[in-house]
């Protein structure tokens, strides 16, 4: 026989406490007892897992119309020479290559022209784009993402209205991902500003606004899902992630609060078909908006500069340093023409205070430099030693120094010659002293220094940590090291002190140089 579900129903009167047995004027006494003790008590703010609290807000609808005239397509065109314009795809390089182009010149569409224009006319192909943007200010400022408009020949602005304007780039940075553009309006044109990204919590309500797929004003709503994330797309990522449906078209709109103040520019998506899976990435309004300034009123970035190679400290490098936890910035190499040099930087400072601010990882002290003006005079504190240790250091612009590293690139010598003999062997790598004939080898400067590493055992974990023949021991634990006798020395000093690690001080062939812990044990 089938039995019937089970249905529980609670009332929201107190469970009853009271035996059918009870003497009526004990029933009596006991109820007035009972709604007096109810009436002492105080009200009960709902819990925080009722539906009630839990749900979201009501209706997005005025808040979409308030901001929806300000988000706008982008449409980027580029023109480009098809040299291949109505030719089979085969492989490049086959022996049909001559034929086909003989053939479809004659016809009047090969490569060398279109059907009007000869043999010395390209033909030419017409690529676009669709993003998204919105304005910021109503004589006719917009933002979107420079990789929506980063080649194009011709930028058009469509709004919700319908109207088309052509848009000059004013400037874009490639490192947050940013284009400014300017339309020329007839009339004040519909503006949105920005809100602090700072005070945005996971679990916020959030909108998006945008271009999805081309198909204009979509709106999409969500949560801020995580902060701070780091996707590995550029050097200052810190990204909002969210929940807020984006897609292909997203690009370059804007994620709003719930005051309509845009907190972040939707950039990315995470997605293993291409579409939306609930994770999209926005770039905060605080990381944007000092940029979109400087894009306005110079046309260019002019990002602080520091001059130093850093690297992440772990727990290892931590503790071979004496530091207690892991924290701050290890400098890895200092630019013998940046701004840190002549204040005292060294390889192996561990820089754990920037202007006052606290460096956590290495993540946070190129986004704290950058957003420094060039020229300040900063407090910089390292560990050296062990012991914390002021510097003042006037910032130079990234910008210079990256054209300066462009100019110095590619210098070196080349050769080859005989290979060297390795002298000692420790920690998974033979060690051989530098000479002619190995600086040729492994096209080492003539000024190279250090102890050189000859040979790594594939199974050890100086392999893992990418230390490779050619390399060069120039420190352990910022000890210098000049003849393979001194590493075993070293090591062996390490060891008798109860160390667990050593802190190896590396240098490539091509001179990058980094700190690599390695186990004792």
């Amino acid at each position: 026989m089938g039995l019937d579900p089970v249905i529980v129903t609670v009332s929201r009167a107190a469970p009853s406490l009271l035996a059918p047995s009870l003497p009526a004027s004990r029933l009596r006494r006991f109820a007035l007892a009972l709604l007096l003790g109810l009436a002492a008590m105080p009200a009960l703010a709902p819990a925080a897992s009722s539906p009630a609290f839990a749900k979201g807000p009501d209706s997005l609808a005025d808040l979409a119309d308030a901001v929806s005239d300000a988000v706008v397509n982008i449409s980027a065109s580029q023109t480009v020479d098809d040299k291949h314009a109505g030719v089979p795809n085969l492989p490049q390089g086959t022996p049909f290559d001559d034929l086909f182009e003989e053939f479809f010149r004659r016809r009047g569409q090969g490569p060398q022209g279109g059907p009007q224009g000869g043999d010395n006319a390209p033909r030419q192909r017409r690529s676009s784009s669709l993003g998204s943007g919105f304005v910021i200010d109503p004589s006719g400022i917009i933002i979107t993402n420079n990789h929506v408009i980063a080649d194009a020949n011709e930028v058009t602005v469509i709004f919700t209205d319908g109207q088309r304007l052509k848009a000059e780039v004013l400037g874009k940075d490639t490192k947050v991902d940013i284009a400014v553009l300017r339309v020329k309006p007839d009339k004040p044109l519909k503006s949105v500003k920005f809100g602090d990204s700072e005070k945005m919590r996971v679990g916020d309500w959030v909108m998006a606004v945008g271009n999805p797929f081309g198909l204009g004003g979509t709106v999409t709503a969500g949560i801020v899902s995580a902060r701070n994330r780091n996707i590995d797309s550029g050097p200052y990522d810190n990204y909002i992630q969210t929940d807020a449906s984006i897609n292909k078209g997203n690009s370059g709109g804007p994620l709003f609060n719930m005051a309509g103040e845009v907190i972040g520019v939707n950039t990315a998506i995470l997605s293993p078909s291409g579409g939306s899976v609930g994770i999209g990435f926005a770039t905060p309004s605080a990381t944007v908006a000092p940029v979109i300034e400087q894009l306005q009123k110079f046309g260019e970035t002019r990002r602080g500069w520091l001059g130093v190679r850093i690297q992440n400290v772990d727990e290892t490098i931590a503790e071979s340093l004496g530091l207690g936890k892991a924290r701050g910035a290890l400098v890895a190499g200092v630019d013998e023409k940046g701004p840190g040099k002549p204040a005292g930087l060294k390889s192996g400072d561990v820089i754990v205070k920037f202007d006052g601010k606290d460096v956590k990882d290495s993540r946070e002290l190129p986004k704290i430099v950058a957003a420094t003006p060039v020229g300040r005079e900063v407090a910089v504190v390292v560990v050296r030693g062990g012991k914390e240790q002021e510097l003042k250091v006037t910032l130079g612009r990234l910008e210079d120094g990256e054209k300066q590293a462009s100019l110095d690139a590619g210098k070196g010598d080349k050769g080859v010659a005989p290979s060297v003999s390795p002298v000692q062997k420790a920690l998974g790598m033979e060690f051989g002293a530098l000479s002619a004939e190995s600086r040729k080898k492994f096209s080492l400067k003539d000024g190279a220094e250090g102890v050189l590493v000859t040979s790594v055992d594939p199974d050890s974990q100086a392999a893992e940590k990418r230390i490779s023949a050619g390399d060069r021991i120039l420190e352990i634990n910022q000890d210098a090291v000049s003849k393979p006798e001194d590493v075993a020395r070293k090591l062996k000093e390490l060891k008798d002190q109860g160390r667990k690690s050593a802190l190896l001080f590396v240098a490539s062939p091509q001179d990058d140089k980094r700190f690599v812990p390695l186990s004792l044990n």
